[in-house]
């Protein structure tokens, strides 16, 4: 799942200077770290040094590191990551401050009235986590996400879904803040989901969600999960470090099929490997680059484009310092 919370990928910009390094470092202290390596970060296990990371706490914590960096301004250079799938990182890194939300956004509020329930999530709770809890609360419109890596709030920004379901129909509001600070939660009515993708304002992170899920029977939905979770188990890469699916699936089709059809198992790139299991899957087998997952993904897509004449489009997201 793309764990990239909601922030534009940042241009490359000159390494921040020494006063905001100080500054960090006497905001956040331990919390705040120099050229550290976003290969620790990912679950691809790839990517370059970030010039800061810095884990925070609390929407203060969030709005406090925004001003300091000034990040309300064109350009600023501010990352949000969440639990690192469905990103790809550049090998030269990132520049500027990488974000992450840390257990103050792990919160989880439930709130049952008869058939119906509201829950309250921090954005870095696990997504798998939640499914869960519903399944074991009795409440139904989770069970797709069994097996779905990574926080909530990247499921929540690229609209993440599986066999049939996805999130964005059972979100109610969500909470977030703007770059320059501004705390603001936005209703449905104003929430444009769509296929693997959630149209937010520019520059606005999300912080929190809240959902509304109906009660279920608990023989179907344990079933929904059973079989989401042997399903992935049969069909995905185990033992290697990968993002998740590599492209989208076009309309009409699925990119699985059109990758196998095309006939890319096996391929390789340096350390990276289509999978054997299933061709919408790169691995890293242990000494992977990100150009080497790049290059790969071009070959990909280009023998697919020619063999169907579809072109298609990434789900994992290339960041940073390309």
């Amino acid at each position: 799942m793309t764990a990239v919370l909601r922030q534009e990928e940042p241009e490359a910009a000159p390494r921040f200077g020494a006063t905001l390094r100080a500054a960090l470092a006497e905001r956040f202290g331990a919390r705040a770290r120099f050229d550290e390596p976003l290969s620790r970060h990912t679950s691809f296990r790839i990517g370059g040094p970030a010039d800061a990371w810095v884990d925070v706490e609390s929407v203060a914590e969030l709005s406090d590191l925004f001003a300091l960096a000034g990040a309300g301004s064109p350009g600023s250079p501010v990352f949000i990551l969440g639990s690192g799938t469905n990103v790809l990182v550049s090998d030269r890194g990132v520049r500027g401050i990488v974000v992450h939300l840390g257990r103050g956004f792990r919160f989880v509020e439930w709130t049952v009235m008869g058939e119906q329930a509201t829950v309250r999530a921090g954005a870095a709770v696990s997504f798998k986590r939640l499914v869960y809890d519903a399944v074991e609360r009795g409440f139904a419109g989770l069970e797709f996400g069994e097996g779905i890596p990574g926080s909530l709030g990247g499921g929540l920004t690229m609209n993440a879904g599986a066999f049939g379901g996805e999130i964005g129909r059972v979100v109610e509001r969500l909470e977030g803040v703007h770059l320059d600070g501004r705390i603001e939660e936005l209703p449905r009515a104003r929430l444009a989901f769509e296929y693997r993708r959630l149209e937010l304002p520019p520059g606005w992170v999300i912080t929190g969600v809240r959902l509304r899920l109906d009660r279920g029977d608990a023989a179907e939905m344990e079933a929904r999960v059973a079989a989401a979770r042997e399903k992935r188990k049969k069909g995905q890469p185990l033992g290697f470090p990968n993002a998740g699916s590599i492209f989208k699936n076009p309309p009409g089709a699925f990119a699985g099929s059109l990758l196998e059809e095309a006939g890319v198992k096996g391929l390789e790139r340096g350390g990276a490997r289509v999978s054997e299991r299933h061709a919408n899957f790169i691995v890293n087998q242990g000494s992977a680059t990100a150009e080497d997952v790049r290059s790969l993904m071009e070959e990909m897509r280009e023998r697919v484009d020619a063999r169907s004449g579809i072109r298609l489009q990434a789900e994992v997201k290339l960041v940073g310092d390309w």
